[in-house]
């Protein structure tokens, strides 16, 4: 509890949360979009396509300002994702490998200029390899501040372009039909991913990224079907993620915080994979187990009417039908009288009006199919 009032008294943690939840809340609405696309791994091409960017602006620059830095990993991201659509566009290559290639081709080009500097004469480079794993503890004010900018932009762009962005998601030639212009619509959605990229590569680096991107749009997909459901879903978990994990961080020392937010995240993501109503495993479990016993059940009261139409419905005449042991039997029968489906007779059981309704339904119901089956 102490932790989570120092967010409002203690200056670092509520500069770290606060960028951490930014993040949380613009790479969970963009991410959405790519998860929907099926683009999971660009996010992880902009992400490492930024750190030569990194490096470049410093070279240039000489100047570890962090708004010159994430604007220099930016446009080296844009231009990743520029030729990424030029090599799909004008080769043969599958898209899985275009991003494959890709995102080695600019991250080993980061390695090397990173390399480069930490072996020059600049004393000014030490601190720039925090952006590969990310070092939340040194945001200030200032950061926040332009990553709400930033942001904003973002933000502010998916909504006055949703029913867009939203066409292009679900089926990009309809929305080509309607005479929207599919590849700008592609490109801005490109360009606001770099723009969310941006704000996290100073809290979680370009390595862990991809993370904050897909996974709160992952486990938010768990929960819904609809778009704008989803939407704010994975704003919120990417949000809870990043103010639990800088509070997770404060806790203990030397506990890094990029890292912990991804790993909260992976957390509501695993939890939304087991549990959700919709999607989650667990539930389908629970839902597969409930439909076998219900057409167990259905096909024992369509064998029981069929017994009880020729002999009295005893365990032992059902036992013998059915090549197993009476008292197995006995069960069965005993399920179907839970279910309101049978009733004690003069003679065994006998099926109760909703037993025989149930059971006319099954037959139509099967009937129904054969003939269907028939048709095609």
């Amino acid at each position: 509890m102490s932790e989570v009032l120092s967010i409002f008294t203690d200056y670092t943690l509520r500069n770290v949360a606060l960028g951490s939840a930014i993040l949380g809340v613009v790479g969970g609405v963009l991410g959405t979009f790519a998860v929907l696309r099926r683009q999971s791994l660009m996010g992880d091409v902009l992400a490492h396509a930024a750190l030569p960017g990194i490096c470049l602006a410093f070279i240039l620059t000489g100047s570890k300002a962090p708004l010159i830095l994430l604007l220099g990993g930016g446009l080296a991201g844009w231009l990743a994702a520029w030729l990424l659509l030029v090599v799909l566009r004008h080769s043969r290559l599958p898209e899985d490998s275009a991003l494959g290639v890709m995102l080695s081709s600019f991250f080993g080009f980061g390695v090397a200029l990173l390399t480069f500097i930490q072996h020059g004469n600049n004393a000014n480079q030490a601190g720039l390899d925090r952006f590969i794993f990310g070092q939340a503890a040194t945001i200030v004010a200032s950061d926040v501040l332009s990553f709400v900018v930033l942001g904003g932009i973002a933000l502010l762009s998916v909504g006055l372009f949703y029913k867009e962005f939203k066409l292009l998601s679900f089926d990009p030639a309809y929305a080509h039909s309607l005479g929207l212009p599919v590849q700008g619509l592609s490109t801005l959605l490109t360009s606001l991913t770099v723009l969310a990229v941006m704000v996290g590569l100073q809290t979680v680096g370009v390595v862990l990224m991809a993370a904050m991107l897909i996974a709160p749009a992952a486990a938010a997909r768990q929960w819904t079907d609809r778009l704008s459901s989803m939407i704010g879903l994975s704003a919120l978990f990417g949000a809870l993620a990043g103010v639990s994990g800088a509070l997770i961080s404060a806790s203990r020392e030397n506990l890094p915080t990029g890292p912990l937010v991804v790993l909260t995240m992976s957390a509501i993501l695993l939890f939304s994979l087991l549990l959700a109503p919709q999607r989650g495993l667990v539930w389908d479990w629970v839902r597969t187990r409930q439909n076998r016993r219900r057409v167990r059940l259905e096909r024992l009261l369509l064998e029981a009417q069929m017994l009880h139409q020729h002999q009295p419905l005893t365990p032992q005449a059902l036992a013998l039908h059915r090549h197993e042991s009476q008292a197995a039997a006995q069960q069965h029968l005993e399920e179907l009288r839970s279910r309101g489906w049978l009733e004690p007779g003069q003679q065994g059981f006998r099926l109760t009006p909703a037993g025989q309704q149930k059971a006319q339904e099954l037959e139509q119901t099967m009937r129904a199919s054969s003939k269907s089956a028939e048709d095609r």
